[in-house]
Parts: structure tokens; sequence; C-alpha cells
């Protein structure tokens, strides 16, 4: 028994050992891919014509539960151009959707226009409310150019007197997203010189 024992824990040793192996070797490639793809999603709702910093490197906490749709701080990416700044892209969570939480970001510019707004993660039913994603339709797209409007009957989706197109037998999915939409961009209205001038930094960043 203690020679099982023994071999028993040299092999548990060995897997511990081989795990933290390859999550070491591992680690540097997947923070080069997640910067990556952050980069790739930032492009798309700021576009690199319209700054000359890099946006994941000008990253700050924001925190409004009721506006932003968590309890926790959300970050945000402040773009400049010529060291002035010209847009932000913010994270939100919409936490009404269908089949729980969906988290977005969008980007927005001095003026209030939309310049961009991307889902970054969600739960919505594959082939109703999985149109919030890009690669499944369009409807995110649809966003772009928009002014933003402190009125809030403007933000809505077509079935509840607004302008925006609800899916083919999913309307809480879009209502959700549509909401989250309107309160991040009432934010961003209300607080943008305080976002430009923030030093709460993201975790990670050393600027």
């Amino acid at each position: 028994m203690i020679k099982n024992g023994l071999l028993l824990s040299l092999f548990a040793l060995a897997c511990t050992g081989l795990v933290a192996l390859v999550n070491s070797m591992t680690h540097d490639t997947i923070a080069i891919q997640q910067q990556k793809q952050l980069t790739e999603t930032l492009t798309q709702v700021i576009p690199t014509s319209l700054h000359d910093n890099a946006l994941f490197e000008q990253c700050i906490l924001v925190h409004s539960p009721e506006l932003l749709g968590s309890q926790n701080a959300l970050p945000a990416y402040l773009a400049y151009k010529n060291q002035q700044p010209v847009a932000i892209a913010i994270e939100a969570i919409a936490p009404d959707g269908y089949s729980g939480e969906i988290k977005l970001i969008i980007g927005i510019d001095n003026e209030g226009k939309v310049l961009g707004v991307r889902t970054l993660s969600h739960q919505e039913t594959p082939g109703l409310g999985d149109k919030i994603e890009l690669r499944k339709s369009d409807w995110v797209t649809h966003f772009s150019g928009l002014l933003f409007s402190h009125n809030a009957d403007e933000w809505k989706v077509k079935k509840d007197g607004g302008q925006f197109d609800q899916f083919t037998g999913a309307t809480i999915t879009p209502r959700a997203y549509v909401n989250a939409i309107f309160k991040a961009l009432s934010f961003v209205e209300q607080n943008r010189q305080a976002l430009y001038q923030s030093h709460v930094k993201c975790e990670g960043n050393h600027e």
C-alpha cells in the first residue's frame, strides 16, 4: 500500500508539473491572441482612421450599475488623434436578454454619433436571438451613424414604438440590446469629460 501510495503521489506530481509547464508555455500565446481579438473588435467600433493611438493601451474602468448593467466595473477604451480625445468605446451589459446577460461594446464620438456596435458574448437562442452576432446577421451594423438622442422612445424596437427592427419570433433579445445601447450612450454623454480625465486604469495597463 505504501509503494502504491508513493507511485500515485509521484504520478500526481508529474501531472501537476506537466500542466504547469503547458500553461506556462501557452500563456503568452493566449495573451497575444486575446489582444489580437480585442484590437480587431475595437477597430470595428472605432475605425483606425479616426485615431492614432493603440486603444487597448488607453483602457479605463467605469462603474454604473444603472446605466451599464453590471455591478462590476467595466472597461472603456479612449481614442485620441494628435493627442486630442475623439471617441470612446465602452463595454456594457444587457442584463435582461432572453437567456441571460448580453455583453456588448459601443463606439461613440464626441458629437454623440454611434461609430459601431458589436456583441462580445451572449447565450441567446441559436437561430433567433443570436442574430445579434455579426456573423449571423448585419442587424448590429444598423446602429452605426446614428446620433444619440435623450428621447428614450426613439431607442426602442418597432414593436414598442421605436425605430429598430425586432427579430422574427424574438423580441426580448433586441429589446434588451437596444435598451443597453441607449443607457450606455447616456452614460457617455453624461460623463464624457470625466472619462477622458480618468486615472482608473484597467488591470495590466501601465499607461
